[in-house]
């Protein structure tokens, strides 16, 4: 059991390495992540990721990943909930406040 516990861990962390290369073979394009230089606003979301994993009982991951593994009915409801609120602030933000 602590062997198969061993494989799936270490399967984790090499899909977690391999998976920005196997995207690049796929496109062509390098992949590339950016983080806002907005200290404050980098503070708040920190803060409100925070309080949203600690009143909706896991992180958007936790729900995501183990939950929906898992065939948990409140983990599919919290995942749609975090997608759709992800949508709708991603369509503000660029398209309505300009950002």
């Amino acid at each position: 059991m602590a062997r198969r516990r061993v494989l799936s861990r270490l399967g984790f962390v090499v899909g977690l390495v391999a998976a920005p290369f196997a995207m690049q073979a796929l496109t062509g394009e390098p992949v590339a992540q950016s983080v806002s230089g907005n200290i404050p606003l980098m503070v708040a979301s920190g803060l409100l990721v925070g309080f949203g994993a600690a009143r909706g009982g896991g992180c958007t991951s936790g729900h995501g990943v183990c939950g929906l593994s898992r065939l948990s009915t409140r983990s599919l409801v919290a995942t749609i909930t975090f997608m759709a609120t992800a949508f709708v602030t991603v369509f503000l933000v660029r398209h309505v406040i300009g950002g």
